[in-house]
């Protein structure tokens, strides 16, 4: 039997899945193992036992070889891709020393010392010593250091999920340049560890002797090894090749690889994503992160909190759609799709600005949530479609930054994750920018783009180019309707990119009085 089946382990927050593909993109099979994201020992905090994700890898593996057509003989090779910004201490034999930092944990560590030298002069000239002051405050690292020295004296390597996992599969303490989104000193723009005299390494002191080696997306990590084989059920000796980020695979498995195309994810933070081959800044001073693509990067603007605002709604207020929906026996999510549809394109002027976590520049760290227009005629069904319209809004904004610094028009979306399976954000969403969007032919965008990078990197498909051809596919299309575009565009430019300006003396003062979000 010949070996063409790729597999591709995707840790996520929320569960961890072991998905098979094909060279056209058939998903074979799959399993899913669900996980407790995080527990907090202290407010603020979420943390994570790293065995947690190693044994859901193992048990989703396990639980594959059980899916009907599935052989092990035809599997060419292995990629992971992970969450992002997850890291765990590790001491010389790979034991964690400690529960891994989850991405969500909000603890901070205010009062460092500022960077100094002709760094400092520089960002204070440049007017980012607020943004370098909450790069410092944010690293987990600082705050190991501080509040636990003496783990932090044990620790032997400071690993990203994605490198823990890797070490787990092959022994070798290594990671991909696509996985390198944290507060690390890393080089966005060269896609390695700073340089020697890079401010970073003030900003993050962290060894570099402690940092795994890196690995670009599509080049070979190391080998199944015999420890990770018995555990997971993958053959021995089979080559494992470094994919990316959930977020980065999730761009190319969406067929975003052109940069007139763009990825909307419509997850736990909301993101719209190109891909361009040039070193571009599209918020200045914040870098793009590595694509999947090897040398290329995925320009990137967030809406932090993105569709929890939507998860927050309904466990707020949706408890009257959870009940039906077990009563009738139909998807929760068509129930709340009535409830959008109930109401008329732009909510009867409620217009909401979805900045429920405070930002780095755009929008500022004094951002606070808020929603105008209230009216007497306005319910529930109105407030959840201004949800999703708001979060539309600030992706269109995203868009229209993006364009701006690329001076490449994008033409076509595509809409991934959770929120995607809701019809009725997919048509305001191509409403709103009045652009088609596309949903893939699977959901497991993120697996299917490690897939992709296995596939290249094992030579089954020559380029992205044709591995995108091959791969990807569209699902449904959403055109847009002219009459509500025209509603949408003026709320959009009259209402909507005007709300942060005004609102933002407001936002200073509340931060002001309240001391929240915290300054530096």
């Amino acid at each position: 039997m010949s070996r063409e089946n790729l597999l591709a382990i995707d840790a996520g927050t929320q569960s961890v899945r072991a998905l098979l593909f094909d060279l056209h993109g058939t998903l074979i099979a799959k399993s899913q193992i669900p996980i407790v994201p995080y527990y907090s020992v202290s407010p603020g905090w979420a943390e994570q036992d790293a065995e947690v994700f190693w044994k859901a890898v193992c048990d989703a593996c396990q639980q594959l070889w059980t899916r009907p057509g599935v052989n092990k003989d035809s599997i060419a090779g292995v990629s992971i891709t992970s969450q992002r910004s997850t890291l765990i201490n590790l001491d010389k034999n790979g034991q964690p020393l400690r529960p891994a930092i989850h991405w969500l944990d909000q603890r901070r560590t205010a009062g460092l010392k500022p960077i100094g030298g002709i760094w400092g002069l520089l960002f204070r000239l440049a007017g980012m010593t607020e943004t370098v002051a909450y790069l410092q405050a944010e690293a987990e690292s600082n705050w190991l250091q501080r509040n636990q020295p003496e783990i932090w004296a044990k620790t032997y390597k400071f690993m990203l999920l994605s490198g823990y996992l890797t070490y787990r599969m092959c022994g070798r303490f290594a990671d991909s340049v696509g996985c390198l989104v944290s507060y690390l000193p890393f080089d966005y723009k060269k896609q390695d560890w700073a340089g020697k005299n890079d401010w970073k390494w003030q900003a993050v002191p962290v060894a570099k002797e402690m940092l795994p080696d890196l690995v670009k997306p599509t080049g070979q990590i190391g080998v199944i090894a015999a420890e990770a084989a018995q555990a997971t059920g993958i053959p021995e000796g089979l080559p494992l090749i470094a994919a990316a980020a959930d977020k980065a695979c999730e761009v190319i498995g969406s067929g975003a690889l052109d940069p007139s195309i763009a990825c909307l994810s419509y997850g736990t933070t909301a993101t719209i994503n190109t891909t361009l081959r040039k070193y571009v800044e599209v918020i200045p001073l914040i870098p793009p992160y590595p694509s999947a693509v090897p040398g290329a990067y995925s320009l990137e603007i967030q809406i932090y909190r993105g569709y929890w605002m939507v998860s927050w709604f309904k466990r707020e207020f949706g408890m009257n759609e959870e009940r039906l929906s077990k009563e009738r026996g139909v998807a929760t999510e068509d129930l709340f799709d009535d409830l959008v549809n109930a109401v008329p394109p732009g909510s009867l002027g409620l217009t909401l600005q979805p900045y429920w976590s405070p930002g780095l520049k755009v929008p500022g760290p004094e951002a606070k949530g808020a929603v105008i227009g209230f009216g007497d005629v306005h319910t529930r069904a109105h407030l959840y479609r201004s949800i999703l319209e708001g979060l539309a809004y600030a992706l269109r904004e995203g868009m229209e930054r993006t364009v701006k610094r690329t001076h490449i028009p994008i033409t076509e979306l595509r809409v991934s994750g959770g929120g995607s399976q809701s019809k009725a954000a997919l048509q305001l969403t191509a409403d709103i920018f009045g652009l088609p969007a596309v949903t893939p032919h699977v959901y497991e965008t993120s697996g299917l783009g490690a897939a992709m990078d296995l596939a290249v990197g094992l030579k089954l498909h020559p380029d992205f180019e044709t591995a995108v051809r091959e791969m990807t596919h569209k699902g449904q299309t959403y055109e847009p309707i002219n009459e509500n575009h025209r509603i949408y565009d003026e709320l959009y430019q009259r209402v909507y990119c005007r709300m942060y300006d005004r609102l933002k003396p407001l936002y200073d003062e509340i931060r002001d009085i309240t001391g929240y979000p915290p300054k530096n």
